[in-house]
């Protein structure tokens, strides 16, 4: 299987992931969730393997940016609309390859990818 990055081109994280594999010479295949969306049925996948609140990231400028009302009392069928609505508050880098499903950058879980 292959792996797959999914991510923004932009993202500072996502370039240290890149560079990560790229330096280890692991082929993947990107997937930008800007130029090539978000499949809602891919959200509640992961969101089954990690948590919908492990995929949001409120920490980011998008998710700050959303009104009030959109980011209260949310719930897993609110939260996936939500990062299917605005693909830019999923935390950066996803990177899946058949059971791994890695959410955000962590450089010794990058070291065990092939």
């Amino acid at each position: 299987m292959t792996l797959i990055l999914h991510g923004i081109p932009n993202c500072d994280t996502v370039r240290r992931a890149r560079a990560a594999l790229d330096a280890r010479s692991v082929a993947y295949r990107f997937h930008d969730f800007r130029r090539d969306g978000v499949d809602p049925a891919m959200l509640a996948r992961w969101a089954a393997r990690v948590g919908w609140e492990r995929l949001l990231n409120r920490q980011g400028t998008t998710f700050r940016r959303l009104p009030d009302e959109a980011k209260a009392d949310l719930d897993e069928a609110r939260a996936l609309a939500l990062l299917a609505a605005h693909p830019t508050t999923i935390r950066r880098p996803v990177a899946e390859n058949g059971d791994v499903l890695l959410v955000g950058y962590d450089a010794e879980a990058y070291a065990s990818l092939a």
